[in-house]
């Protein structure tokens, strides 16, 4: 029987589905963070669950070929990149594998995954930047990334995937604020000013946008503050001021307020332009976020009088990527702001077949097909880590249409909905691309064609 604390000699047999290795102990699995497949360590039981346990490494006896040094001193705390103590290329190995297995687990048999498109540079790849600032135990201004599982801010020197330029101009953001005084944010208090630094950049504007995330209205010196940042980045176009003084986990609030610029910026993704607020949602690897869409769009014949339906739409990154092989694309999405800004980024890129209603797909969706009286084509679906509820994939099955292209985030919520979808469809190509390197996250386009038996006969 385990106990807690115990320290054990093992064998790493398997990864999990966060990338972490496992062992077994009289036949129970336990879950290693760092570990590697064919390694062998000491390690000490951290907690035993009923049917599974967690285990720290505390010696590496004989280390994985794969296992590099990590150039990154903090990935440990913050777990941010739990898979920086591995080769990438090996990393790549290791996501083809979760997404295996999860198919593997949903259909009882192995389904061909492709293997993983990762990136040629693999670092400082992310658009967005949001740190936290608060105080450490001596009450100095301390600024960075919550510790794992915790809300401690580790001080973050350098960070291996964010943009670079983001990370210097939220260093001199924090400058400012220690040397003006400004009060941070007391999660046990609620009270401080200042809770998040948020940067966002347009990889292929160059254009930033700077929101302080506020806790109340003491920020008074806005002049001062803009004429300090944008003279050492001239690139930064816009400035906000975002209200949240809610106890919550969200970083933003809804109030914004503009104290430079007109409050967004632009970003190109392949031949399109797409606005980018404070509140907006856009993907935070771009380049690998274009290779992601072309990779569905190789899917798409272009032939006259199609229509698609682009289901969780966002600000419609999709849908208009797409509405160049249709004659309509009809986008929803349940987030009003986003809708909006699809609705804007539309007319930027003077996309006109393309139209945005707000609210549940469940819900929206039979309506548009009735009032507009259309059968789709292709529908692309890009849902939230927990997947497609019930009953859109009950109409999905219903509507029988030619393809779906499903694009996931989450490899065991993607294998529960094919599995689903496999009544009347043939689960074609299953794709990866790695939009996050380093971390165990992956993404996937899942190729769905209507099967044989299910399509109209030729009168």
């Amino acid at each position: 029987m385990l106990k807690k604390n115990e320290v054990y000699e093992v064998e790493v047999i398997d990864n999990g589905y966060q990338g972490e290795g496992i062992a077994k102990i009289d036949n129970m699995p336990i879950f290693i963070q760092g570990a590697i497949v064919g390694e062998r360590l000491e390690i000490k039981i951290l907690k035993v669950q009923s049917s599974f346990a967690y285990g720290k490494i505390i010696k590496i006896i004989k280390a994985s070929a794969v296992r590099v040094e990590a150039e990154c001193k903090d990935y440990t705390k913050c777990g941010g990149c739990n898979l920086r103590h591995v080769k990438y290329e090996e990393t790549l190995e290791i996501k083809k594998a979760i997404v295996e297995n999860c198919l593997y687990k949903s259909f009882g048999q192995e389904h061909k995954v492709k293997n993983v498109i990762g990136m040629e540079k693999p670092l400082f790849y992310r658009n967005k930047l949001q740190y936290p600032v608060g105080a450490d135990k001596d009450n100095n201004k301390v600024m960075g990334i919550y510790a794992s599982r915790t809300h401690n801010i580790i001080p973050v020197n350098k960070c291996y995937i964010q943009n670079e330029a983001c990370e210097e101009i939220a260093r001199d953001i924090f400058e400012f604020i220690k040397e003006n005084d400004i009060s941070t944010y007391n999660e046990e208090t609620l009270k401080g000013t200042l809770r998040h630094i948020v940067v966002k950049i347009g990889i292929k504007t160059n254009e930033v946008l700077v929101t302080l995330v506020l806790n109340d209205k003491n920020f008074k010196c806005d002049e001062k503050f803009t004429e300090y940042i944008t003279e050492k980045y001239p690139n930064i176009k816009t400035i906000v001021k975002n209200y949240n003084m809610k106890n919550t986990n969200v970083i933003l609030g809804k109030e914004n307020e503009v104290i430079y610029g007109n409050g967004y910026i632009f970003d190109i993704l392949g031949e399109y332009r797409f606005k980018i607020s404070p509140l907006s949602f856009y993907q935070v690897n771009p380049l690998q976020t274009e290779i992601l869409y072309n990779t569905a769009m190789q899917h798409v014949e272009k032939e006259e009088g199609k229509i698609a339906l682009d289901l969780y739409c966002g600000i419609g990154t999709i849908g208009i990527f797409a509405s160049k092989y249709f004659k309509k694309v009809y986008g929803i999405e349940i987030v009003e702001e986003a809708i909006d800004n699809a609705k804007e980024n539309a007319k930027i890129n003077n996309v006109e077949n393309i139209e945005f209603y707000a609210g549940d797909v469940e819900k929206v969706l039979p309506k548009i097909l009735e009032k507009e009286n259309i059968k789709p084509d292709t529908i692309f679906v890009d849902p939230p880590r927990k997947g497609l509820d019930n009953n859109t994939i009950q109409l999905l099955n219903k509507l029988e249409v030619e393809n779906i292209i499903y694009i996931s985030c989450n490899p065991a919520t993607l294998a529960r909905d094919l599995k689903l979808l496999s009544e009347k469809y043939e689960i074609g190509e299953v794709q990866p691309v790695d939009m996050f390197p380093y971390t165990s996250h992956v993404e996937v386009v899942s190729v769905l064609g209507l099967k044989e038996e299910k399509k109209p006969k030729n009168q």
